[in-house]
């Protein structure tokens, strides 16, 4: 796994290309995207990595996408949580040492997965392990070992982490275009559109939390991941083109949340924060019945936040990705629910963009 694969086909004028990443083995989430972008035998299906891990159906969904591979035209790219897996599979003088501990903290990983199923599973002794789901997952290892790192066409790059250059990217080396965090931040530029996942989108607003794909149209980069599974009200977004060498992209996602209509309207907020991975360390100022007023420690702003979002760590507070945004709505417009309270409002989602709503809702009065 040391250097990058690049797969080069040539997509025929006319196919619609859909672009996918960071599944994260929720099965029924890929099954609903797929039925409401319409898939179809003429389409191509590029899955930009990380189909595994994180989420509680691996396994089934690498079987389902193996079934997929041989019914319609799908280029599934190897992404840091896919590498993980065939890591394990490939490398005898492997570090254990990571997976000692990696095994047994992540029960519903897809090597977990594949233990059970088979009859073995056990962590102690990871040589015996990695014998057995060699013996017993001959298809899925071939599968994945077949992954490239990069798919590249004449107008399009997919990657799952992202490259510094469209240059010799077979000599790139594999770990870092299959994890590079926060691409978009790093300031590269291209001459093709790269499609990338890795990094959940919403990380990158300090404001506004959107799940949104994100178009950097002047850098030719587009960033795909909505935080399925990852977060709470992660989504899982689908790229779509008519045809390769177009540039009118368009997106549709799939939440799995239920649906609500709003029958008042109301302004966005005019200033908000996006409470994000990683910088979510929180102080109580008051404790609530279903939202505590907390302070976030990085922005100093106070805000409350939902109860079933705050966890601790030790003596550490902190959240799920939170805000106080409130969403623009207009009556009529359809919301995905997030959350209710009884007093506080509903978190919802429009368009991929995750906010609080204070108004009524159909057939019901108040937003409880």
């Amino acid at each position: 796994m040391d250097r990058a694969i690049v797969a080069r086909p040539e997509f025929q004028p006319g196919r619609r290309i859909i672009a996918v990443s960071d599944i994260h083995g929720n099965l029924p989430f890929f099954r609903g995207l797929m039925e409401q972008v319409g898939l179809t035998r003429w389409d191509i299906l590029v899955l930009v990595g990380d189909v595994l891990e994180k989420g509680k159906e691996s396994l089934a969904l690498l079987r389902h996408v193996m079934e997929l591979s041989r019914t319609h035209t799908v280029y599934c790219i190897c992404g840091n949580c896919d590498g993980l897996v065939l890591r394990f599979f490939e490398t005898d003088a492997l570090d254990d040492r990571f997976f000692s501990s990696y095994l047994p903290q992540h029960p519903e990983s897809c090597l977990r997965q594949m233990a059970r199923e088979g009859g073995f599973d056990q962590t102690e002794d990871l040589p015996l392990l990695r014998r057995q789901l060699r013996a017993a997952f001959q298809r899925e290892w071939a599968f994945l070992r077949a992954m490239p790192t990069i798919v590249e066409t004449e107008h399009l790059v997919f990657v799952h982490g992202g490259v510094p250059s469209l240059r010799r990217m077979e000599g790139l080396e594999r770990w870092s275009c299959m994890k590079n965090d926060n691409f978009l931040g790093q300031g590269y530029s291209f001459d093709k559109w790269v499609i990338v996942g890795h990094w959940p989108v919403t990380l990158y607003d300090p404001k506004i939390p959107s799940a949104a794909p994100l178009f950097e149209r002047r850098r030719k980069i587009i960033s795909i991941d909505g935080g399925c599974v990852l977060k709470l009200d992660g989504q899982l977004n689908a790229l779509i083109l008519p045809e390769e060498g177009a540039e009118n992209f368009s997106w549709q996602a799939y939440d799995g949340l239920p649906q609500i209509t709003a029958l008042d309207g109301q302004e966005a907020s005019a200033d908000s924060v996006n409470i994000r991975w990683g910088r979510s360390a929180l102080e109580l100022v008051q404790q609530g019945e279903e939202t505590s007023l907390c302070r976030h420690l990085e922005s100093g702003r106070v805000l409350p936040i939902l109860n079933t979002y705050l966890r601790r760590t030790g003596d550490k507070l902190w959240c799920e990705d939170s805000t106080d945004y409130a969403l623009p709505v207009a009556p009529g417009d359809r919301l995905s629910l997030v959350a209710r309270t009884k007093k506080s409002g509903l978190l919802c989602k429009k368009n991929g963009v995750t906010g609080w709503y204070y108004g009524r809702t159909a057939g019901n009065n108040t937003p409880e």
